[in-house]
């Protein structure tokens, strides 16, 4: 079940490969995210140190949350792969000049898991050619559809 989807990556980038990825979270977390509160459209994944850590993700804590914590909504959060998922990831990113971006937050069996993409970044042109594409295949779907009435 998808909780959000991050549609400007699909924008920005030709997403080759997708990875499915768990996330270190805190209890407030996983209460915020489960009412919607959060937000993956600015955020990006780094490599660090052998390990990939989200950045940039906003979660926004609830009315409720404790009030003994400090709770920080865009804290860096560390991201769960096998280590030859990783390995495979650093050899592409480093050396082929791939980026790493999130693109859907959703759950797995009661778990809050994140889709990664190994995406290069599209030329002006590109996107302009897609709007195309999809404008097109609106029309085509109008006219089919009046056709048929």
């Amino acid at each position: 079940m998808s909780i959000t989807v991050n549609k400007k990556a699909f924008h920005d980038y030709f997403v080759e490969e997708k990875y499915e990825a768990g996330i270190v979270l805190e209890g407030w977390e996983v209460k915020a995210i489960r009412a919607g509160r959060m937000n993956i459209k600015e955020s990006y994944v780094i490599i660090k140190g052998g390990e990939l850590f989200l950045i940039g993700m906003h979660i926004s804590p609830l009315a409720q949350a404790s009030t003994h914590n400090s709770h920080d909504p865009t804290r860096t959060r560390k991201l769960l792969l096998h280590a030859r998922e990783i390995g495979k990831l650093i050899g592409k990113v480093e050396r082929a000049g791939y980026a790493l971006v999130p693109l859907d937050l959703h759950f797995v069996r009661g778990r809050i898991k994140l889709d990664i993409g190994l995406a290069k970044g599209k030329k002006q042109y590109d996107k302009r050619a897609d709007a195309l594409d999809k404008d097109t295949k609106r029309e085509a779907q109008r006219a089919i559809k009046e056709r048929l009435r």
